[in-house]
This record gives structure tokens, C-alpha cells and sequence, in this order.
């Protein structure tokens, strides 16, 4: 079976890109591809326009698992992803415990895998990854595992390090099944489709870091990425909202025109509470002013 079929996906340095399709879709297949852990069956993979035959100096994988040796400290665990360049002993040891501090995990140098949060297990791996100084950082849900208050810390400190310049990395190319992640990170949204991958849009995310969930326009590109997975119409998923006022749901004129009496007549006169004009009418409030939010 065929996993991936005519991908073409270009990486330009300074970029966050997504990759975002259902479960099966071929994304932590596309990933390990790009980092050179699996060869391409026809096509080629480029890195720097050379062709890849195994994983290339400069790239850095995060995992979806935590992926720590248990016997390791949080130093040790940085320390080998150092080891593999062949540097001097000093130099392993200063980049480690830089990359340990940059991440939040001073203090922790000593301390084992068994004896940390979820959420700073991951942090040592971001450090391992972030240590060698990669040019391209892969990212295979990075997030799925933590629990949702430690994922939109990590998350945020990641952005705000890479808005600021502080991570040594050109880079990055995030997996993810979470759509708010990938618009709230993400420069460019790849979305595949199932049975075989294959990129079906790229979507640009034209948002300034920090981004707000709230902006209409963040909103706008949620519901676009989200019509392209679920082939929905994005009127379809919520409505158009602009500022603090709402588009309303389309409505006959036949009972626009009968609630404009209703509202005339006495005892309203014009004015009367949502809520007492349904009880009257006998309406539950969403019946007589769908979309409205009223309770």
C-alpha cells in the first residue's frame, strides 16, 4: 500500500510548517522521511540540495514519546545527542547545560527521567534536540502526550524563544492533529489527505506572534484548515464574526415580520426581554433568536 504519492514540500529557513491530516494520513511517515530515517521508495529527499541517505548533520527530531534514556540524567540525556558530533568533552558539557537552561530545567541537571513531570521530560528532549544547534527541527506531536495546561506552557515558551531569536534553529516542521497548534505556531499549514498522503492545501497563517484564539482572523483560518479535513463548508462550522457583533443565521421574512408585531402590540410596545417575548410566544430563546447566545 501505498503510504505517500506526489509530495512536494520545500522548507525555507525561518518558517514553522505544519503538517496536519487525520490519523493514517502518512504524517510521522512524511517526517521521518524529511530527517532522513526512511528512504523514499521513488522520489528524493534534499537536504541543502543534496540528496539524503541517512539522518544528516543539522537536523533534530523531537518525538511524539519522550523518548529518554531512564538510566541518564537530564545532563546525560542531553549529553549524548552532543557526543555523536565528535566534539571535545568541554564543549559537550557547555552546550548541554546551555541548552538545559534555555529550556527551564536549571536545577535539574542531576535528576533522573523517572523523576520528573511529564511536561519536563519533554523539555529535556526539546534540549537534547536543540543542543546539536540544528538548522531544521522536526516535531512528531510534540504535545499529545502532556496534559493541556503543560502543552500551552511548552507551547508558548517555544514560540516566545523562537519569536525572540533564542533558538539555535533555522527551521522547524511540526506534526500535528491539533488545528489551534498548528495556527497558533505555525507560518504555513500543509494538510494531507488519507489512502495515499498527499498534500491536498497549503495554507498560510498571516498572524503576528503572539496570536490570540479570540482574533476573528485566527478563528478564520481555524475553520479553513478545519472545511479542507473535514470537507465542510467553513459556513457551515461557525459564523462570521467581526469585532464584538455576530452574523446572524439566514431567517424568513414571513416570521421576522410576525415577531415585529408581537414586539409592537401591547403589553411590549416596542420593547420587551428576550426571554418573556419566548416564554409568551411559547418558544424556547435559540427557537425564537437562533445564534443570539442569550440565555
Amino acid at each position: 500500500m501505498p503510504v505517500l504519492v506526489d509530495i512536494n514540500l520545500t522548507i525555507r529557513e525561518g518558517e514553522i510548517v505544519g503538517l496536519l491530516g487525520r490519523s493514517g494520513s502518512g504524517k510521522s511517515t512524511l517526517l521521518r522521511t524529511v530527517g532522513g530515517l526512511i528512504t523514499p521508495s521513488s522520489g528524493t529527499a534534499l537536504y541543502r540540495d543534496r540528496s539524503m541517505t541517512g539522518p544528516p548533520e543539522g537536523i533534530s527530531i523531537v518525538f511524539q514519546s519522550f523518548a529518554l534514556f531512564p538510566w541518564l540524567t537530564v545532563l546525560g540525556n542531553v549529553e549524548i545527542a552532543l557526543d555523536a558530533l565528535g566534539i571535545g568533552r568541554d564543549e559537550v558539557r557547555r552546550k548541554a547545560l546551555s541548552a538545559i537552561d534555555l529550556i527551564g530545567l536549571d536545577g535539574f541537571q542531576s535528576a533522573y527521567p523517572r523523576e520528573l513531570s511529564g511536561g519536563m521530560r519533554q523539555r529535556v528532549g526539546f534540549a537534547r534536540a536543540i543542543a546539536i544547534e540544528p538548522v531544521l527541527l522536526l516535531m512528531d506531536e510534540p504535545f499529545s502526550a502532556l496534559d493541556v495546561l503543560t502543552a500551552e506552557l511548552l507551547r508558548t515558551d517555544l514560540v516566545e524563544m523562537w519569536r525572540d531569536g533564542k533558538l539555535p534553529i533555522k527551521s522547524v516542521l511540526l506534526v500535528t492533529h491539533n488545528i489551534e497548534e498548528a495556527v497558533m505556531m505555525c507560518d504555513r499549514a500543509m494538510v494531507l489527505s488519507s489512502n495515499p498522503g498527499q498534500i491536498i492545501a497549503e495554507i498560510a497563517i498571516p498572524l503576528t506572534h503572539p496570536r490570540d484564539r479570540q482574533d476573528p482572523l485566527f478563528q478564520e483560518v481555524v475553520d479553513r484548515i478545519y472545511s479542507v479535513l473535514t470537507k465542510r463548508k467553513v459556513e457551515s462550522i461557525t459564523p462570521s464574526i467581526v469585532g464584538i457583533a455576530q452574523v446572524l443565521p439566514n431567517a424568513n421574512v414571513g416570521p421576522i415580520a410576525g415577531l415585529l408585531e408581537a414586539l409592537a402590540a401591547p403589553p411590549y410596545n416596542n420593547e420587551a426581554e428576550l426571554a418573556e417575548l419566548a416564554r409568551s410566544l411559547s418558544f424556547e430563546v435559540d427557537d425564537l433568536f437562533p445564534g443570539s447566545g442569550c440565555a
